[in-house]
């Protein structure tokens, strides 16, 4: 199939069949990658939050050694936080496109370093964003057993790329 062939197929319609490749852990498929990239390229399409302005903040922050927060990764896109907080989070929403993003692009899961403000300090997620993260790693084909250990590991994996990274990025 052309990547041309998606742009006539509706959005239930590639949904459906990530869904469908997901399901049979066909998430190194060819097919699946295009159908990654033509939902991605249509979530862009209708929201406010910048997926490659977020990408380069969350990339800066991971060089940093630090954790950001959700405010700060709309801020990148200058949107305000109170426009940008429905766009965030939940099945569809700018961080779960981020996750893909991150698979396609072969990095860390880089929203492992986006927190609440009230956790900037300590690097955790909430229990729904956790739950969250896990849900969307386990839909990429990642294996999840422990869910706050998953998210520690990714956390690591993101500043170790940012460590071996930086100088690309400066």
């Amino acid at each position: 199939m052309m990547k041309s062939d998606l742009t006539i197929k509706t959005l239930p319609e590639i949904e459906r069949w990530i869904h469908r490749h997901e399901e049979r852990g066909l998430t190194s498929e060819p097919l699946y990658i295009m159908l990654l990239e033509e939902r991605i390229r249509r979530a862009q399409a209708q929201q406010k939050l910048n997926f490659n302005k977020s990408l380069a903040h969350l990339k800066r922050t991971a060089i940093a050694q630090e954790c950001t927060t959700y405010g700060a990764l709309a801020i990148s896109s200058g949107v305000e936080w109170s426009k940008a907080r429905h766009q965030m989070n939940g099945l569809n929403g700018h961080l779960d496109r981020l996750l893909d993003i991150c698979f396609l692009e072969k990095l860390p899961l880089l929203t492992a370093i986006c927190v609440n403000q009230g956790n900037v300090a300590t690097g955790e997620l909430g229990e729904d964003a956790l739950k969250g993260f896990s849900t969307g790693a386990r839909r990429l084909g990642l294996q999840v057993t422990d869910v706050l250990d998953f998210h520690h590991f990714c956390r690591e994996e993101c500043w170790r790329w940012g460590r071996e990274n930086a100088s690309a990025y400066l």
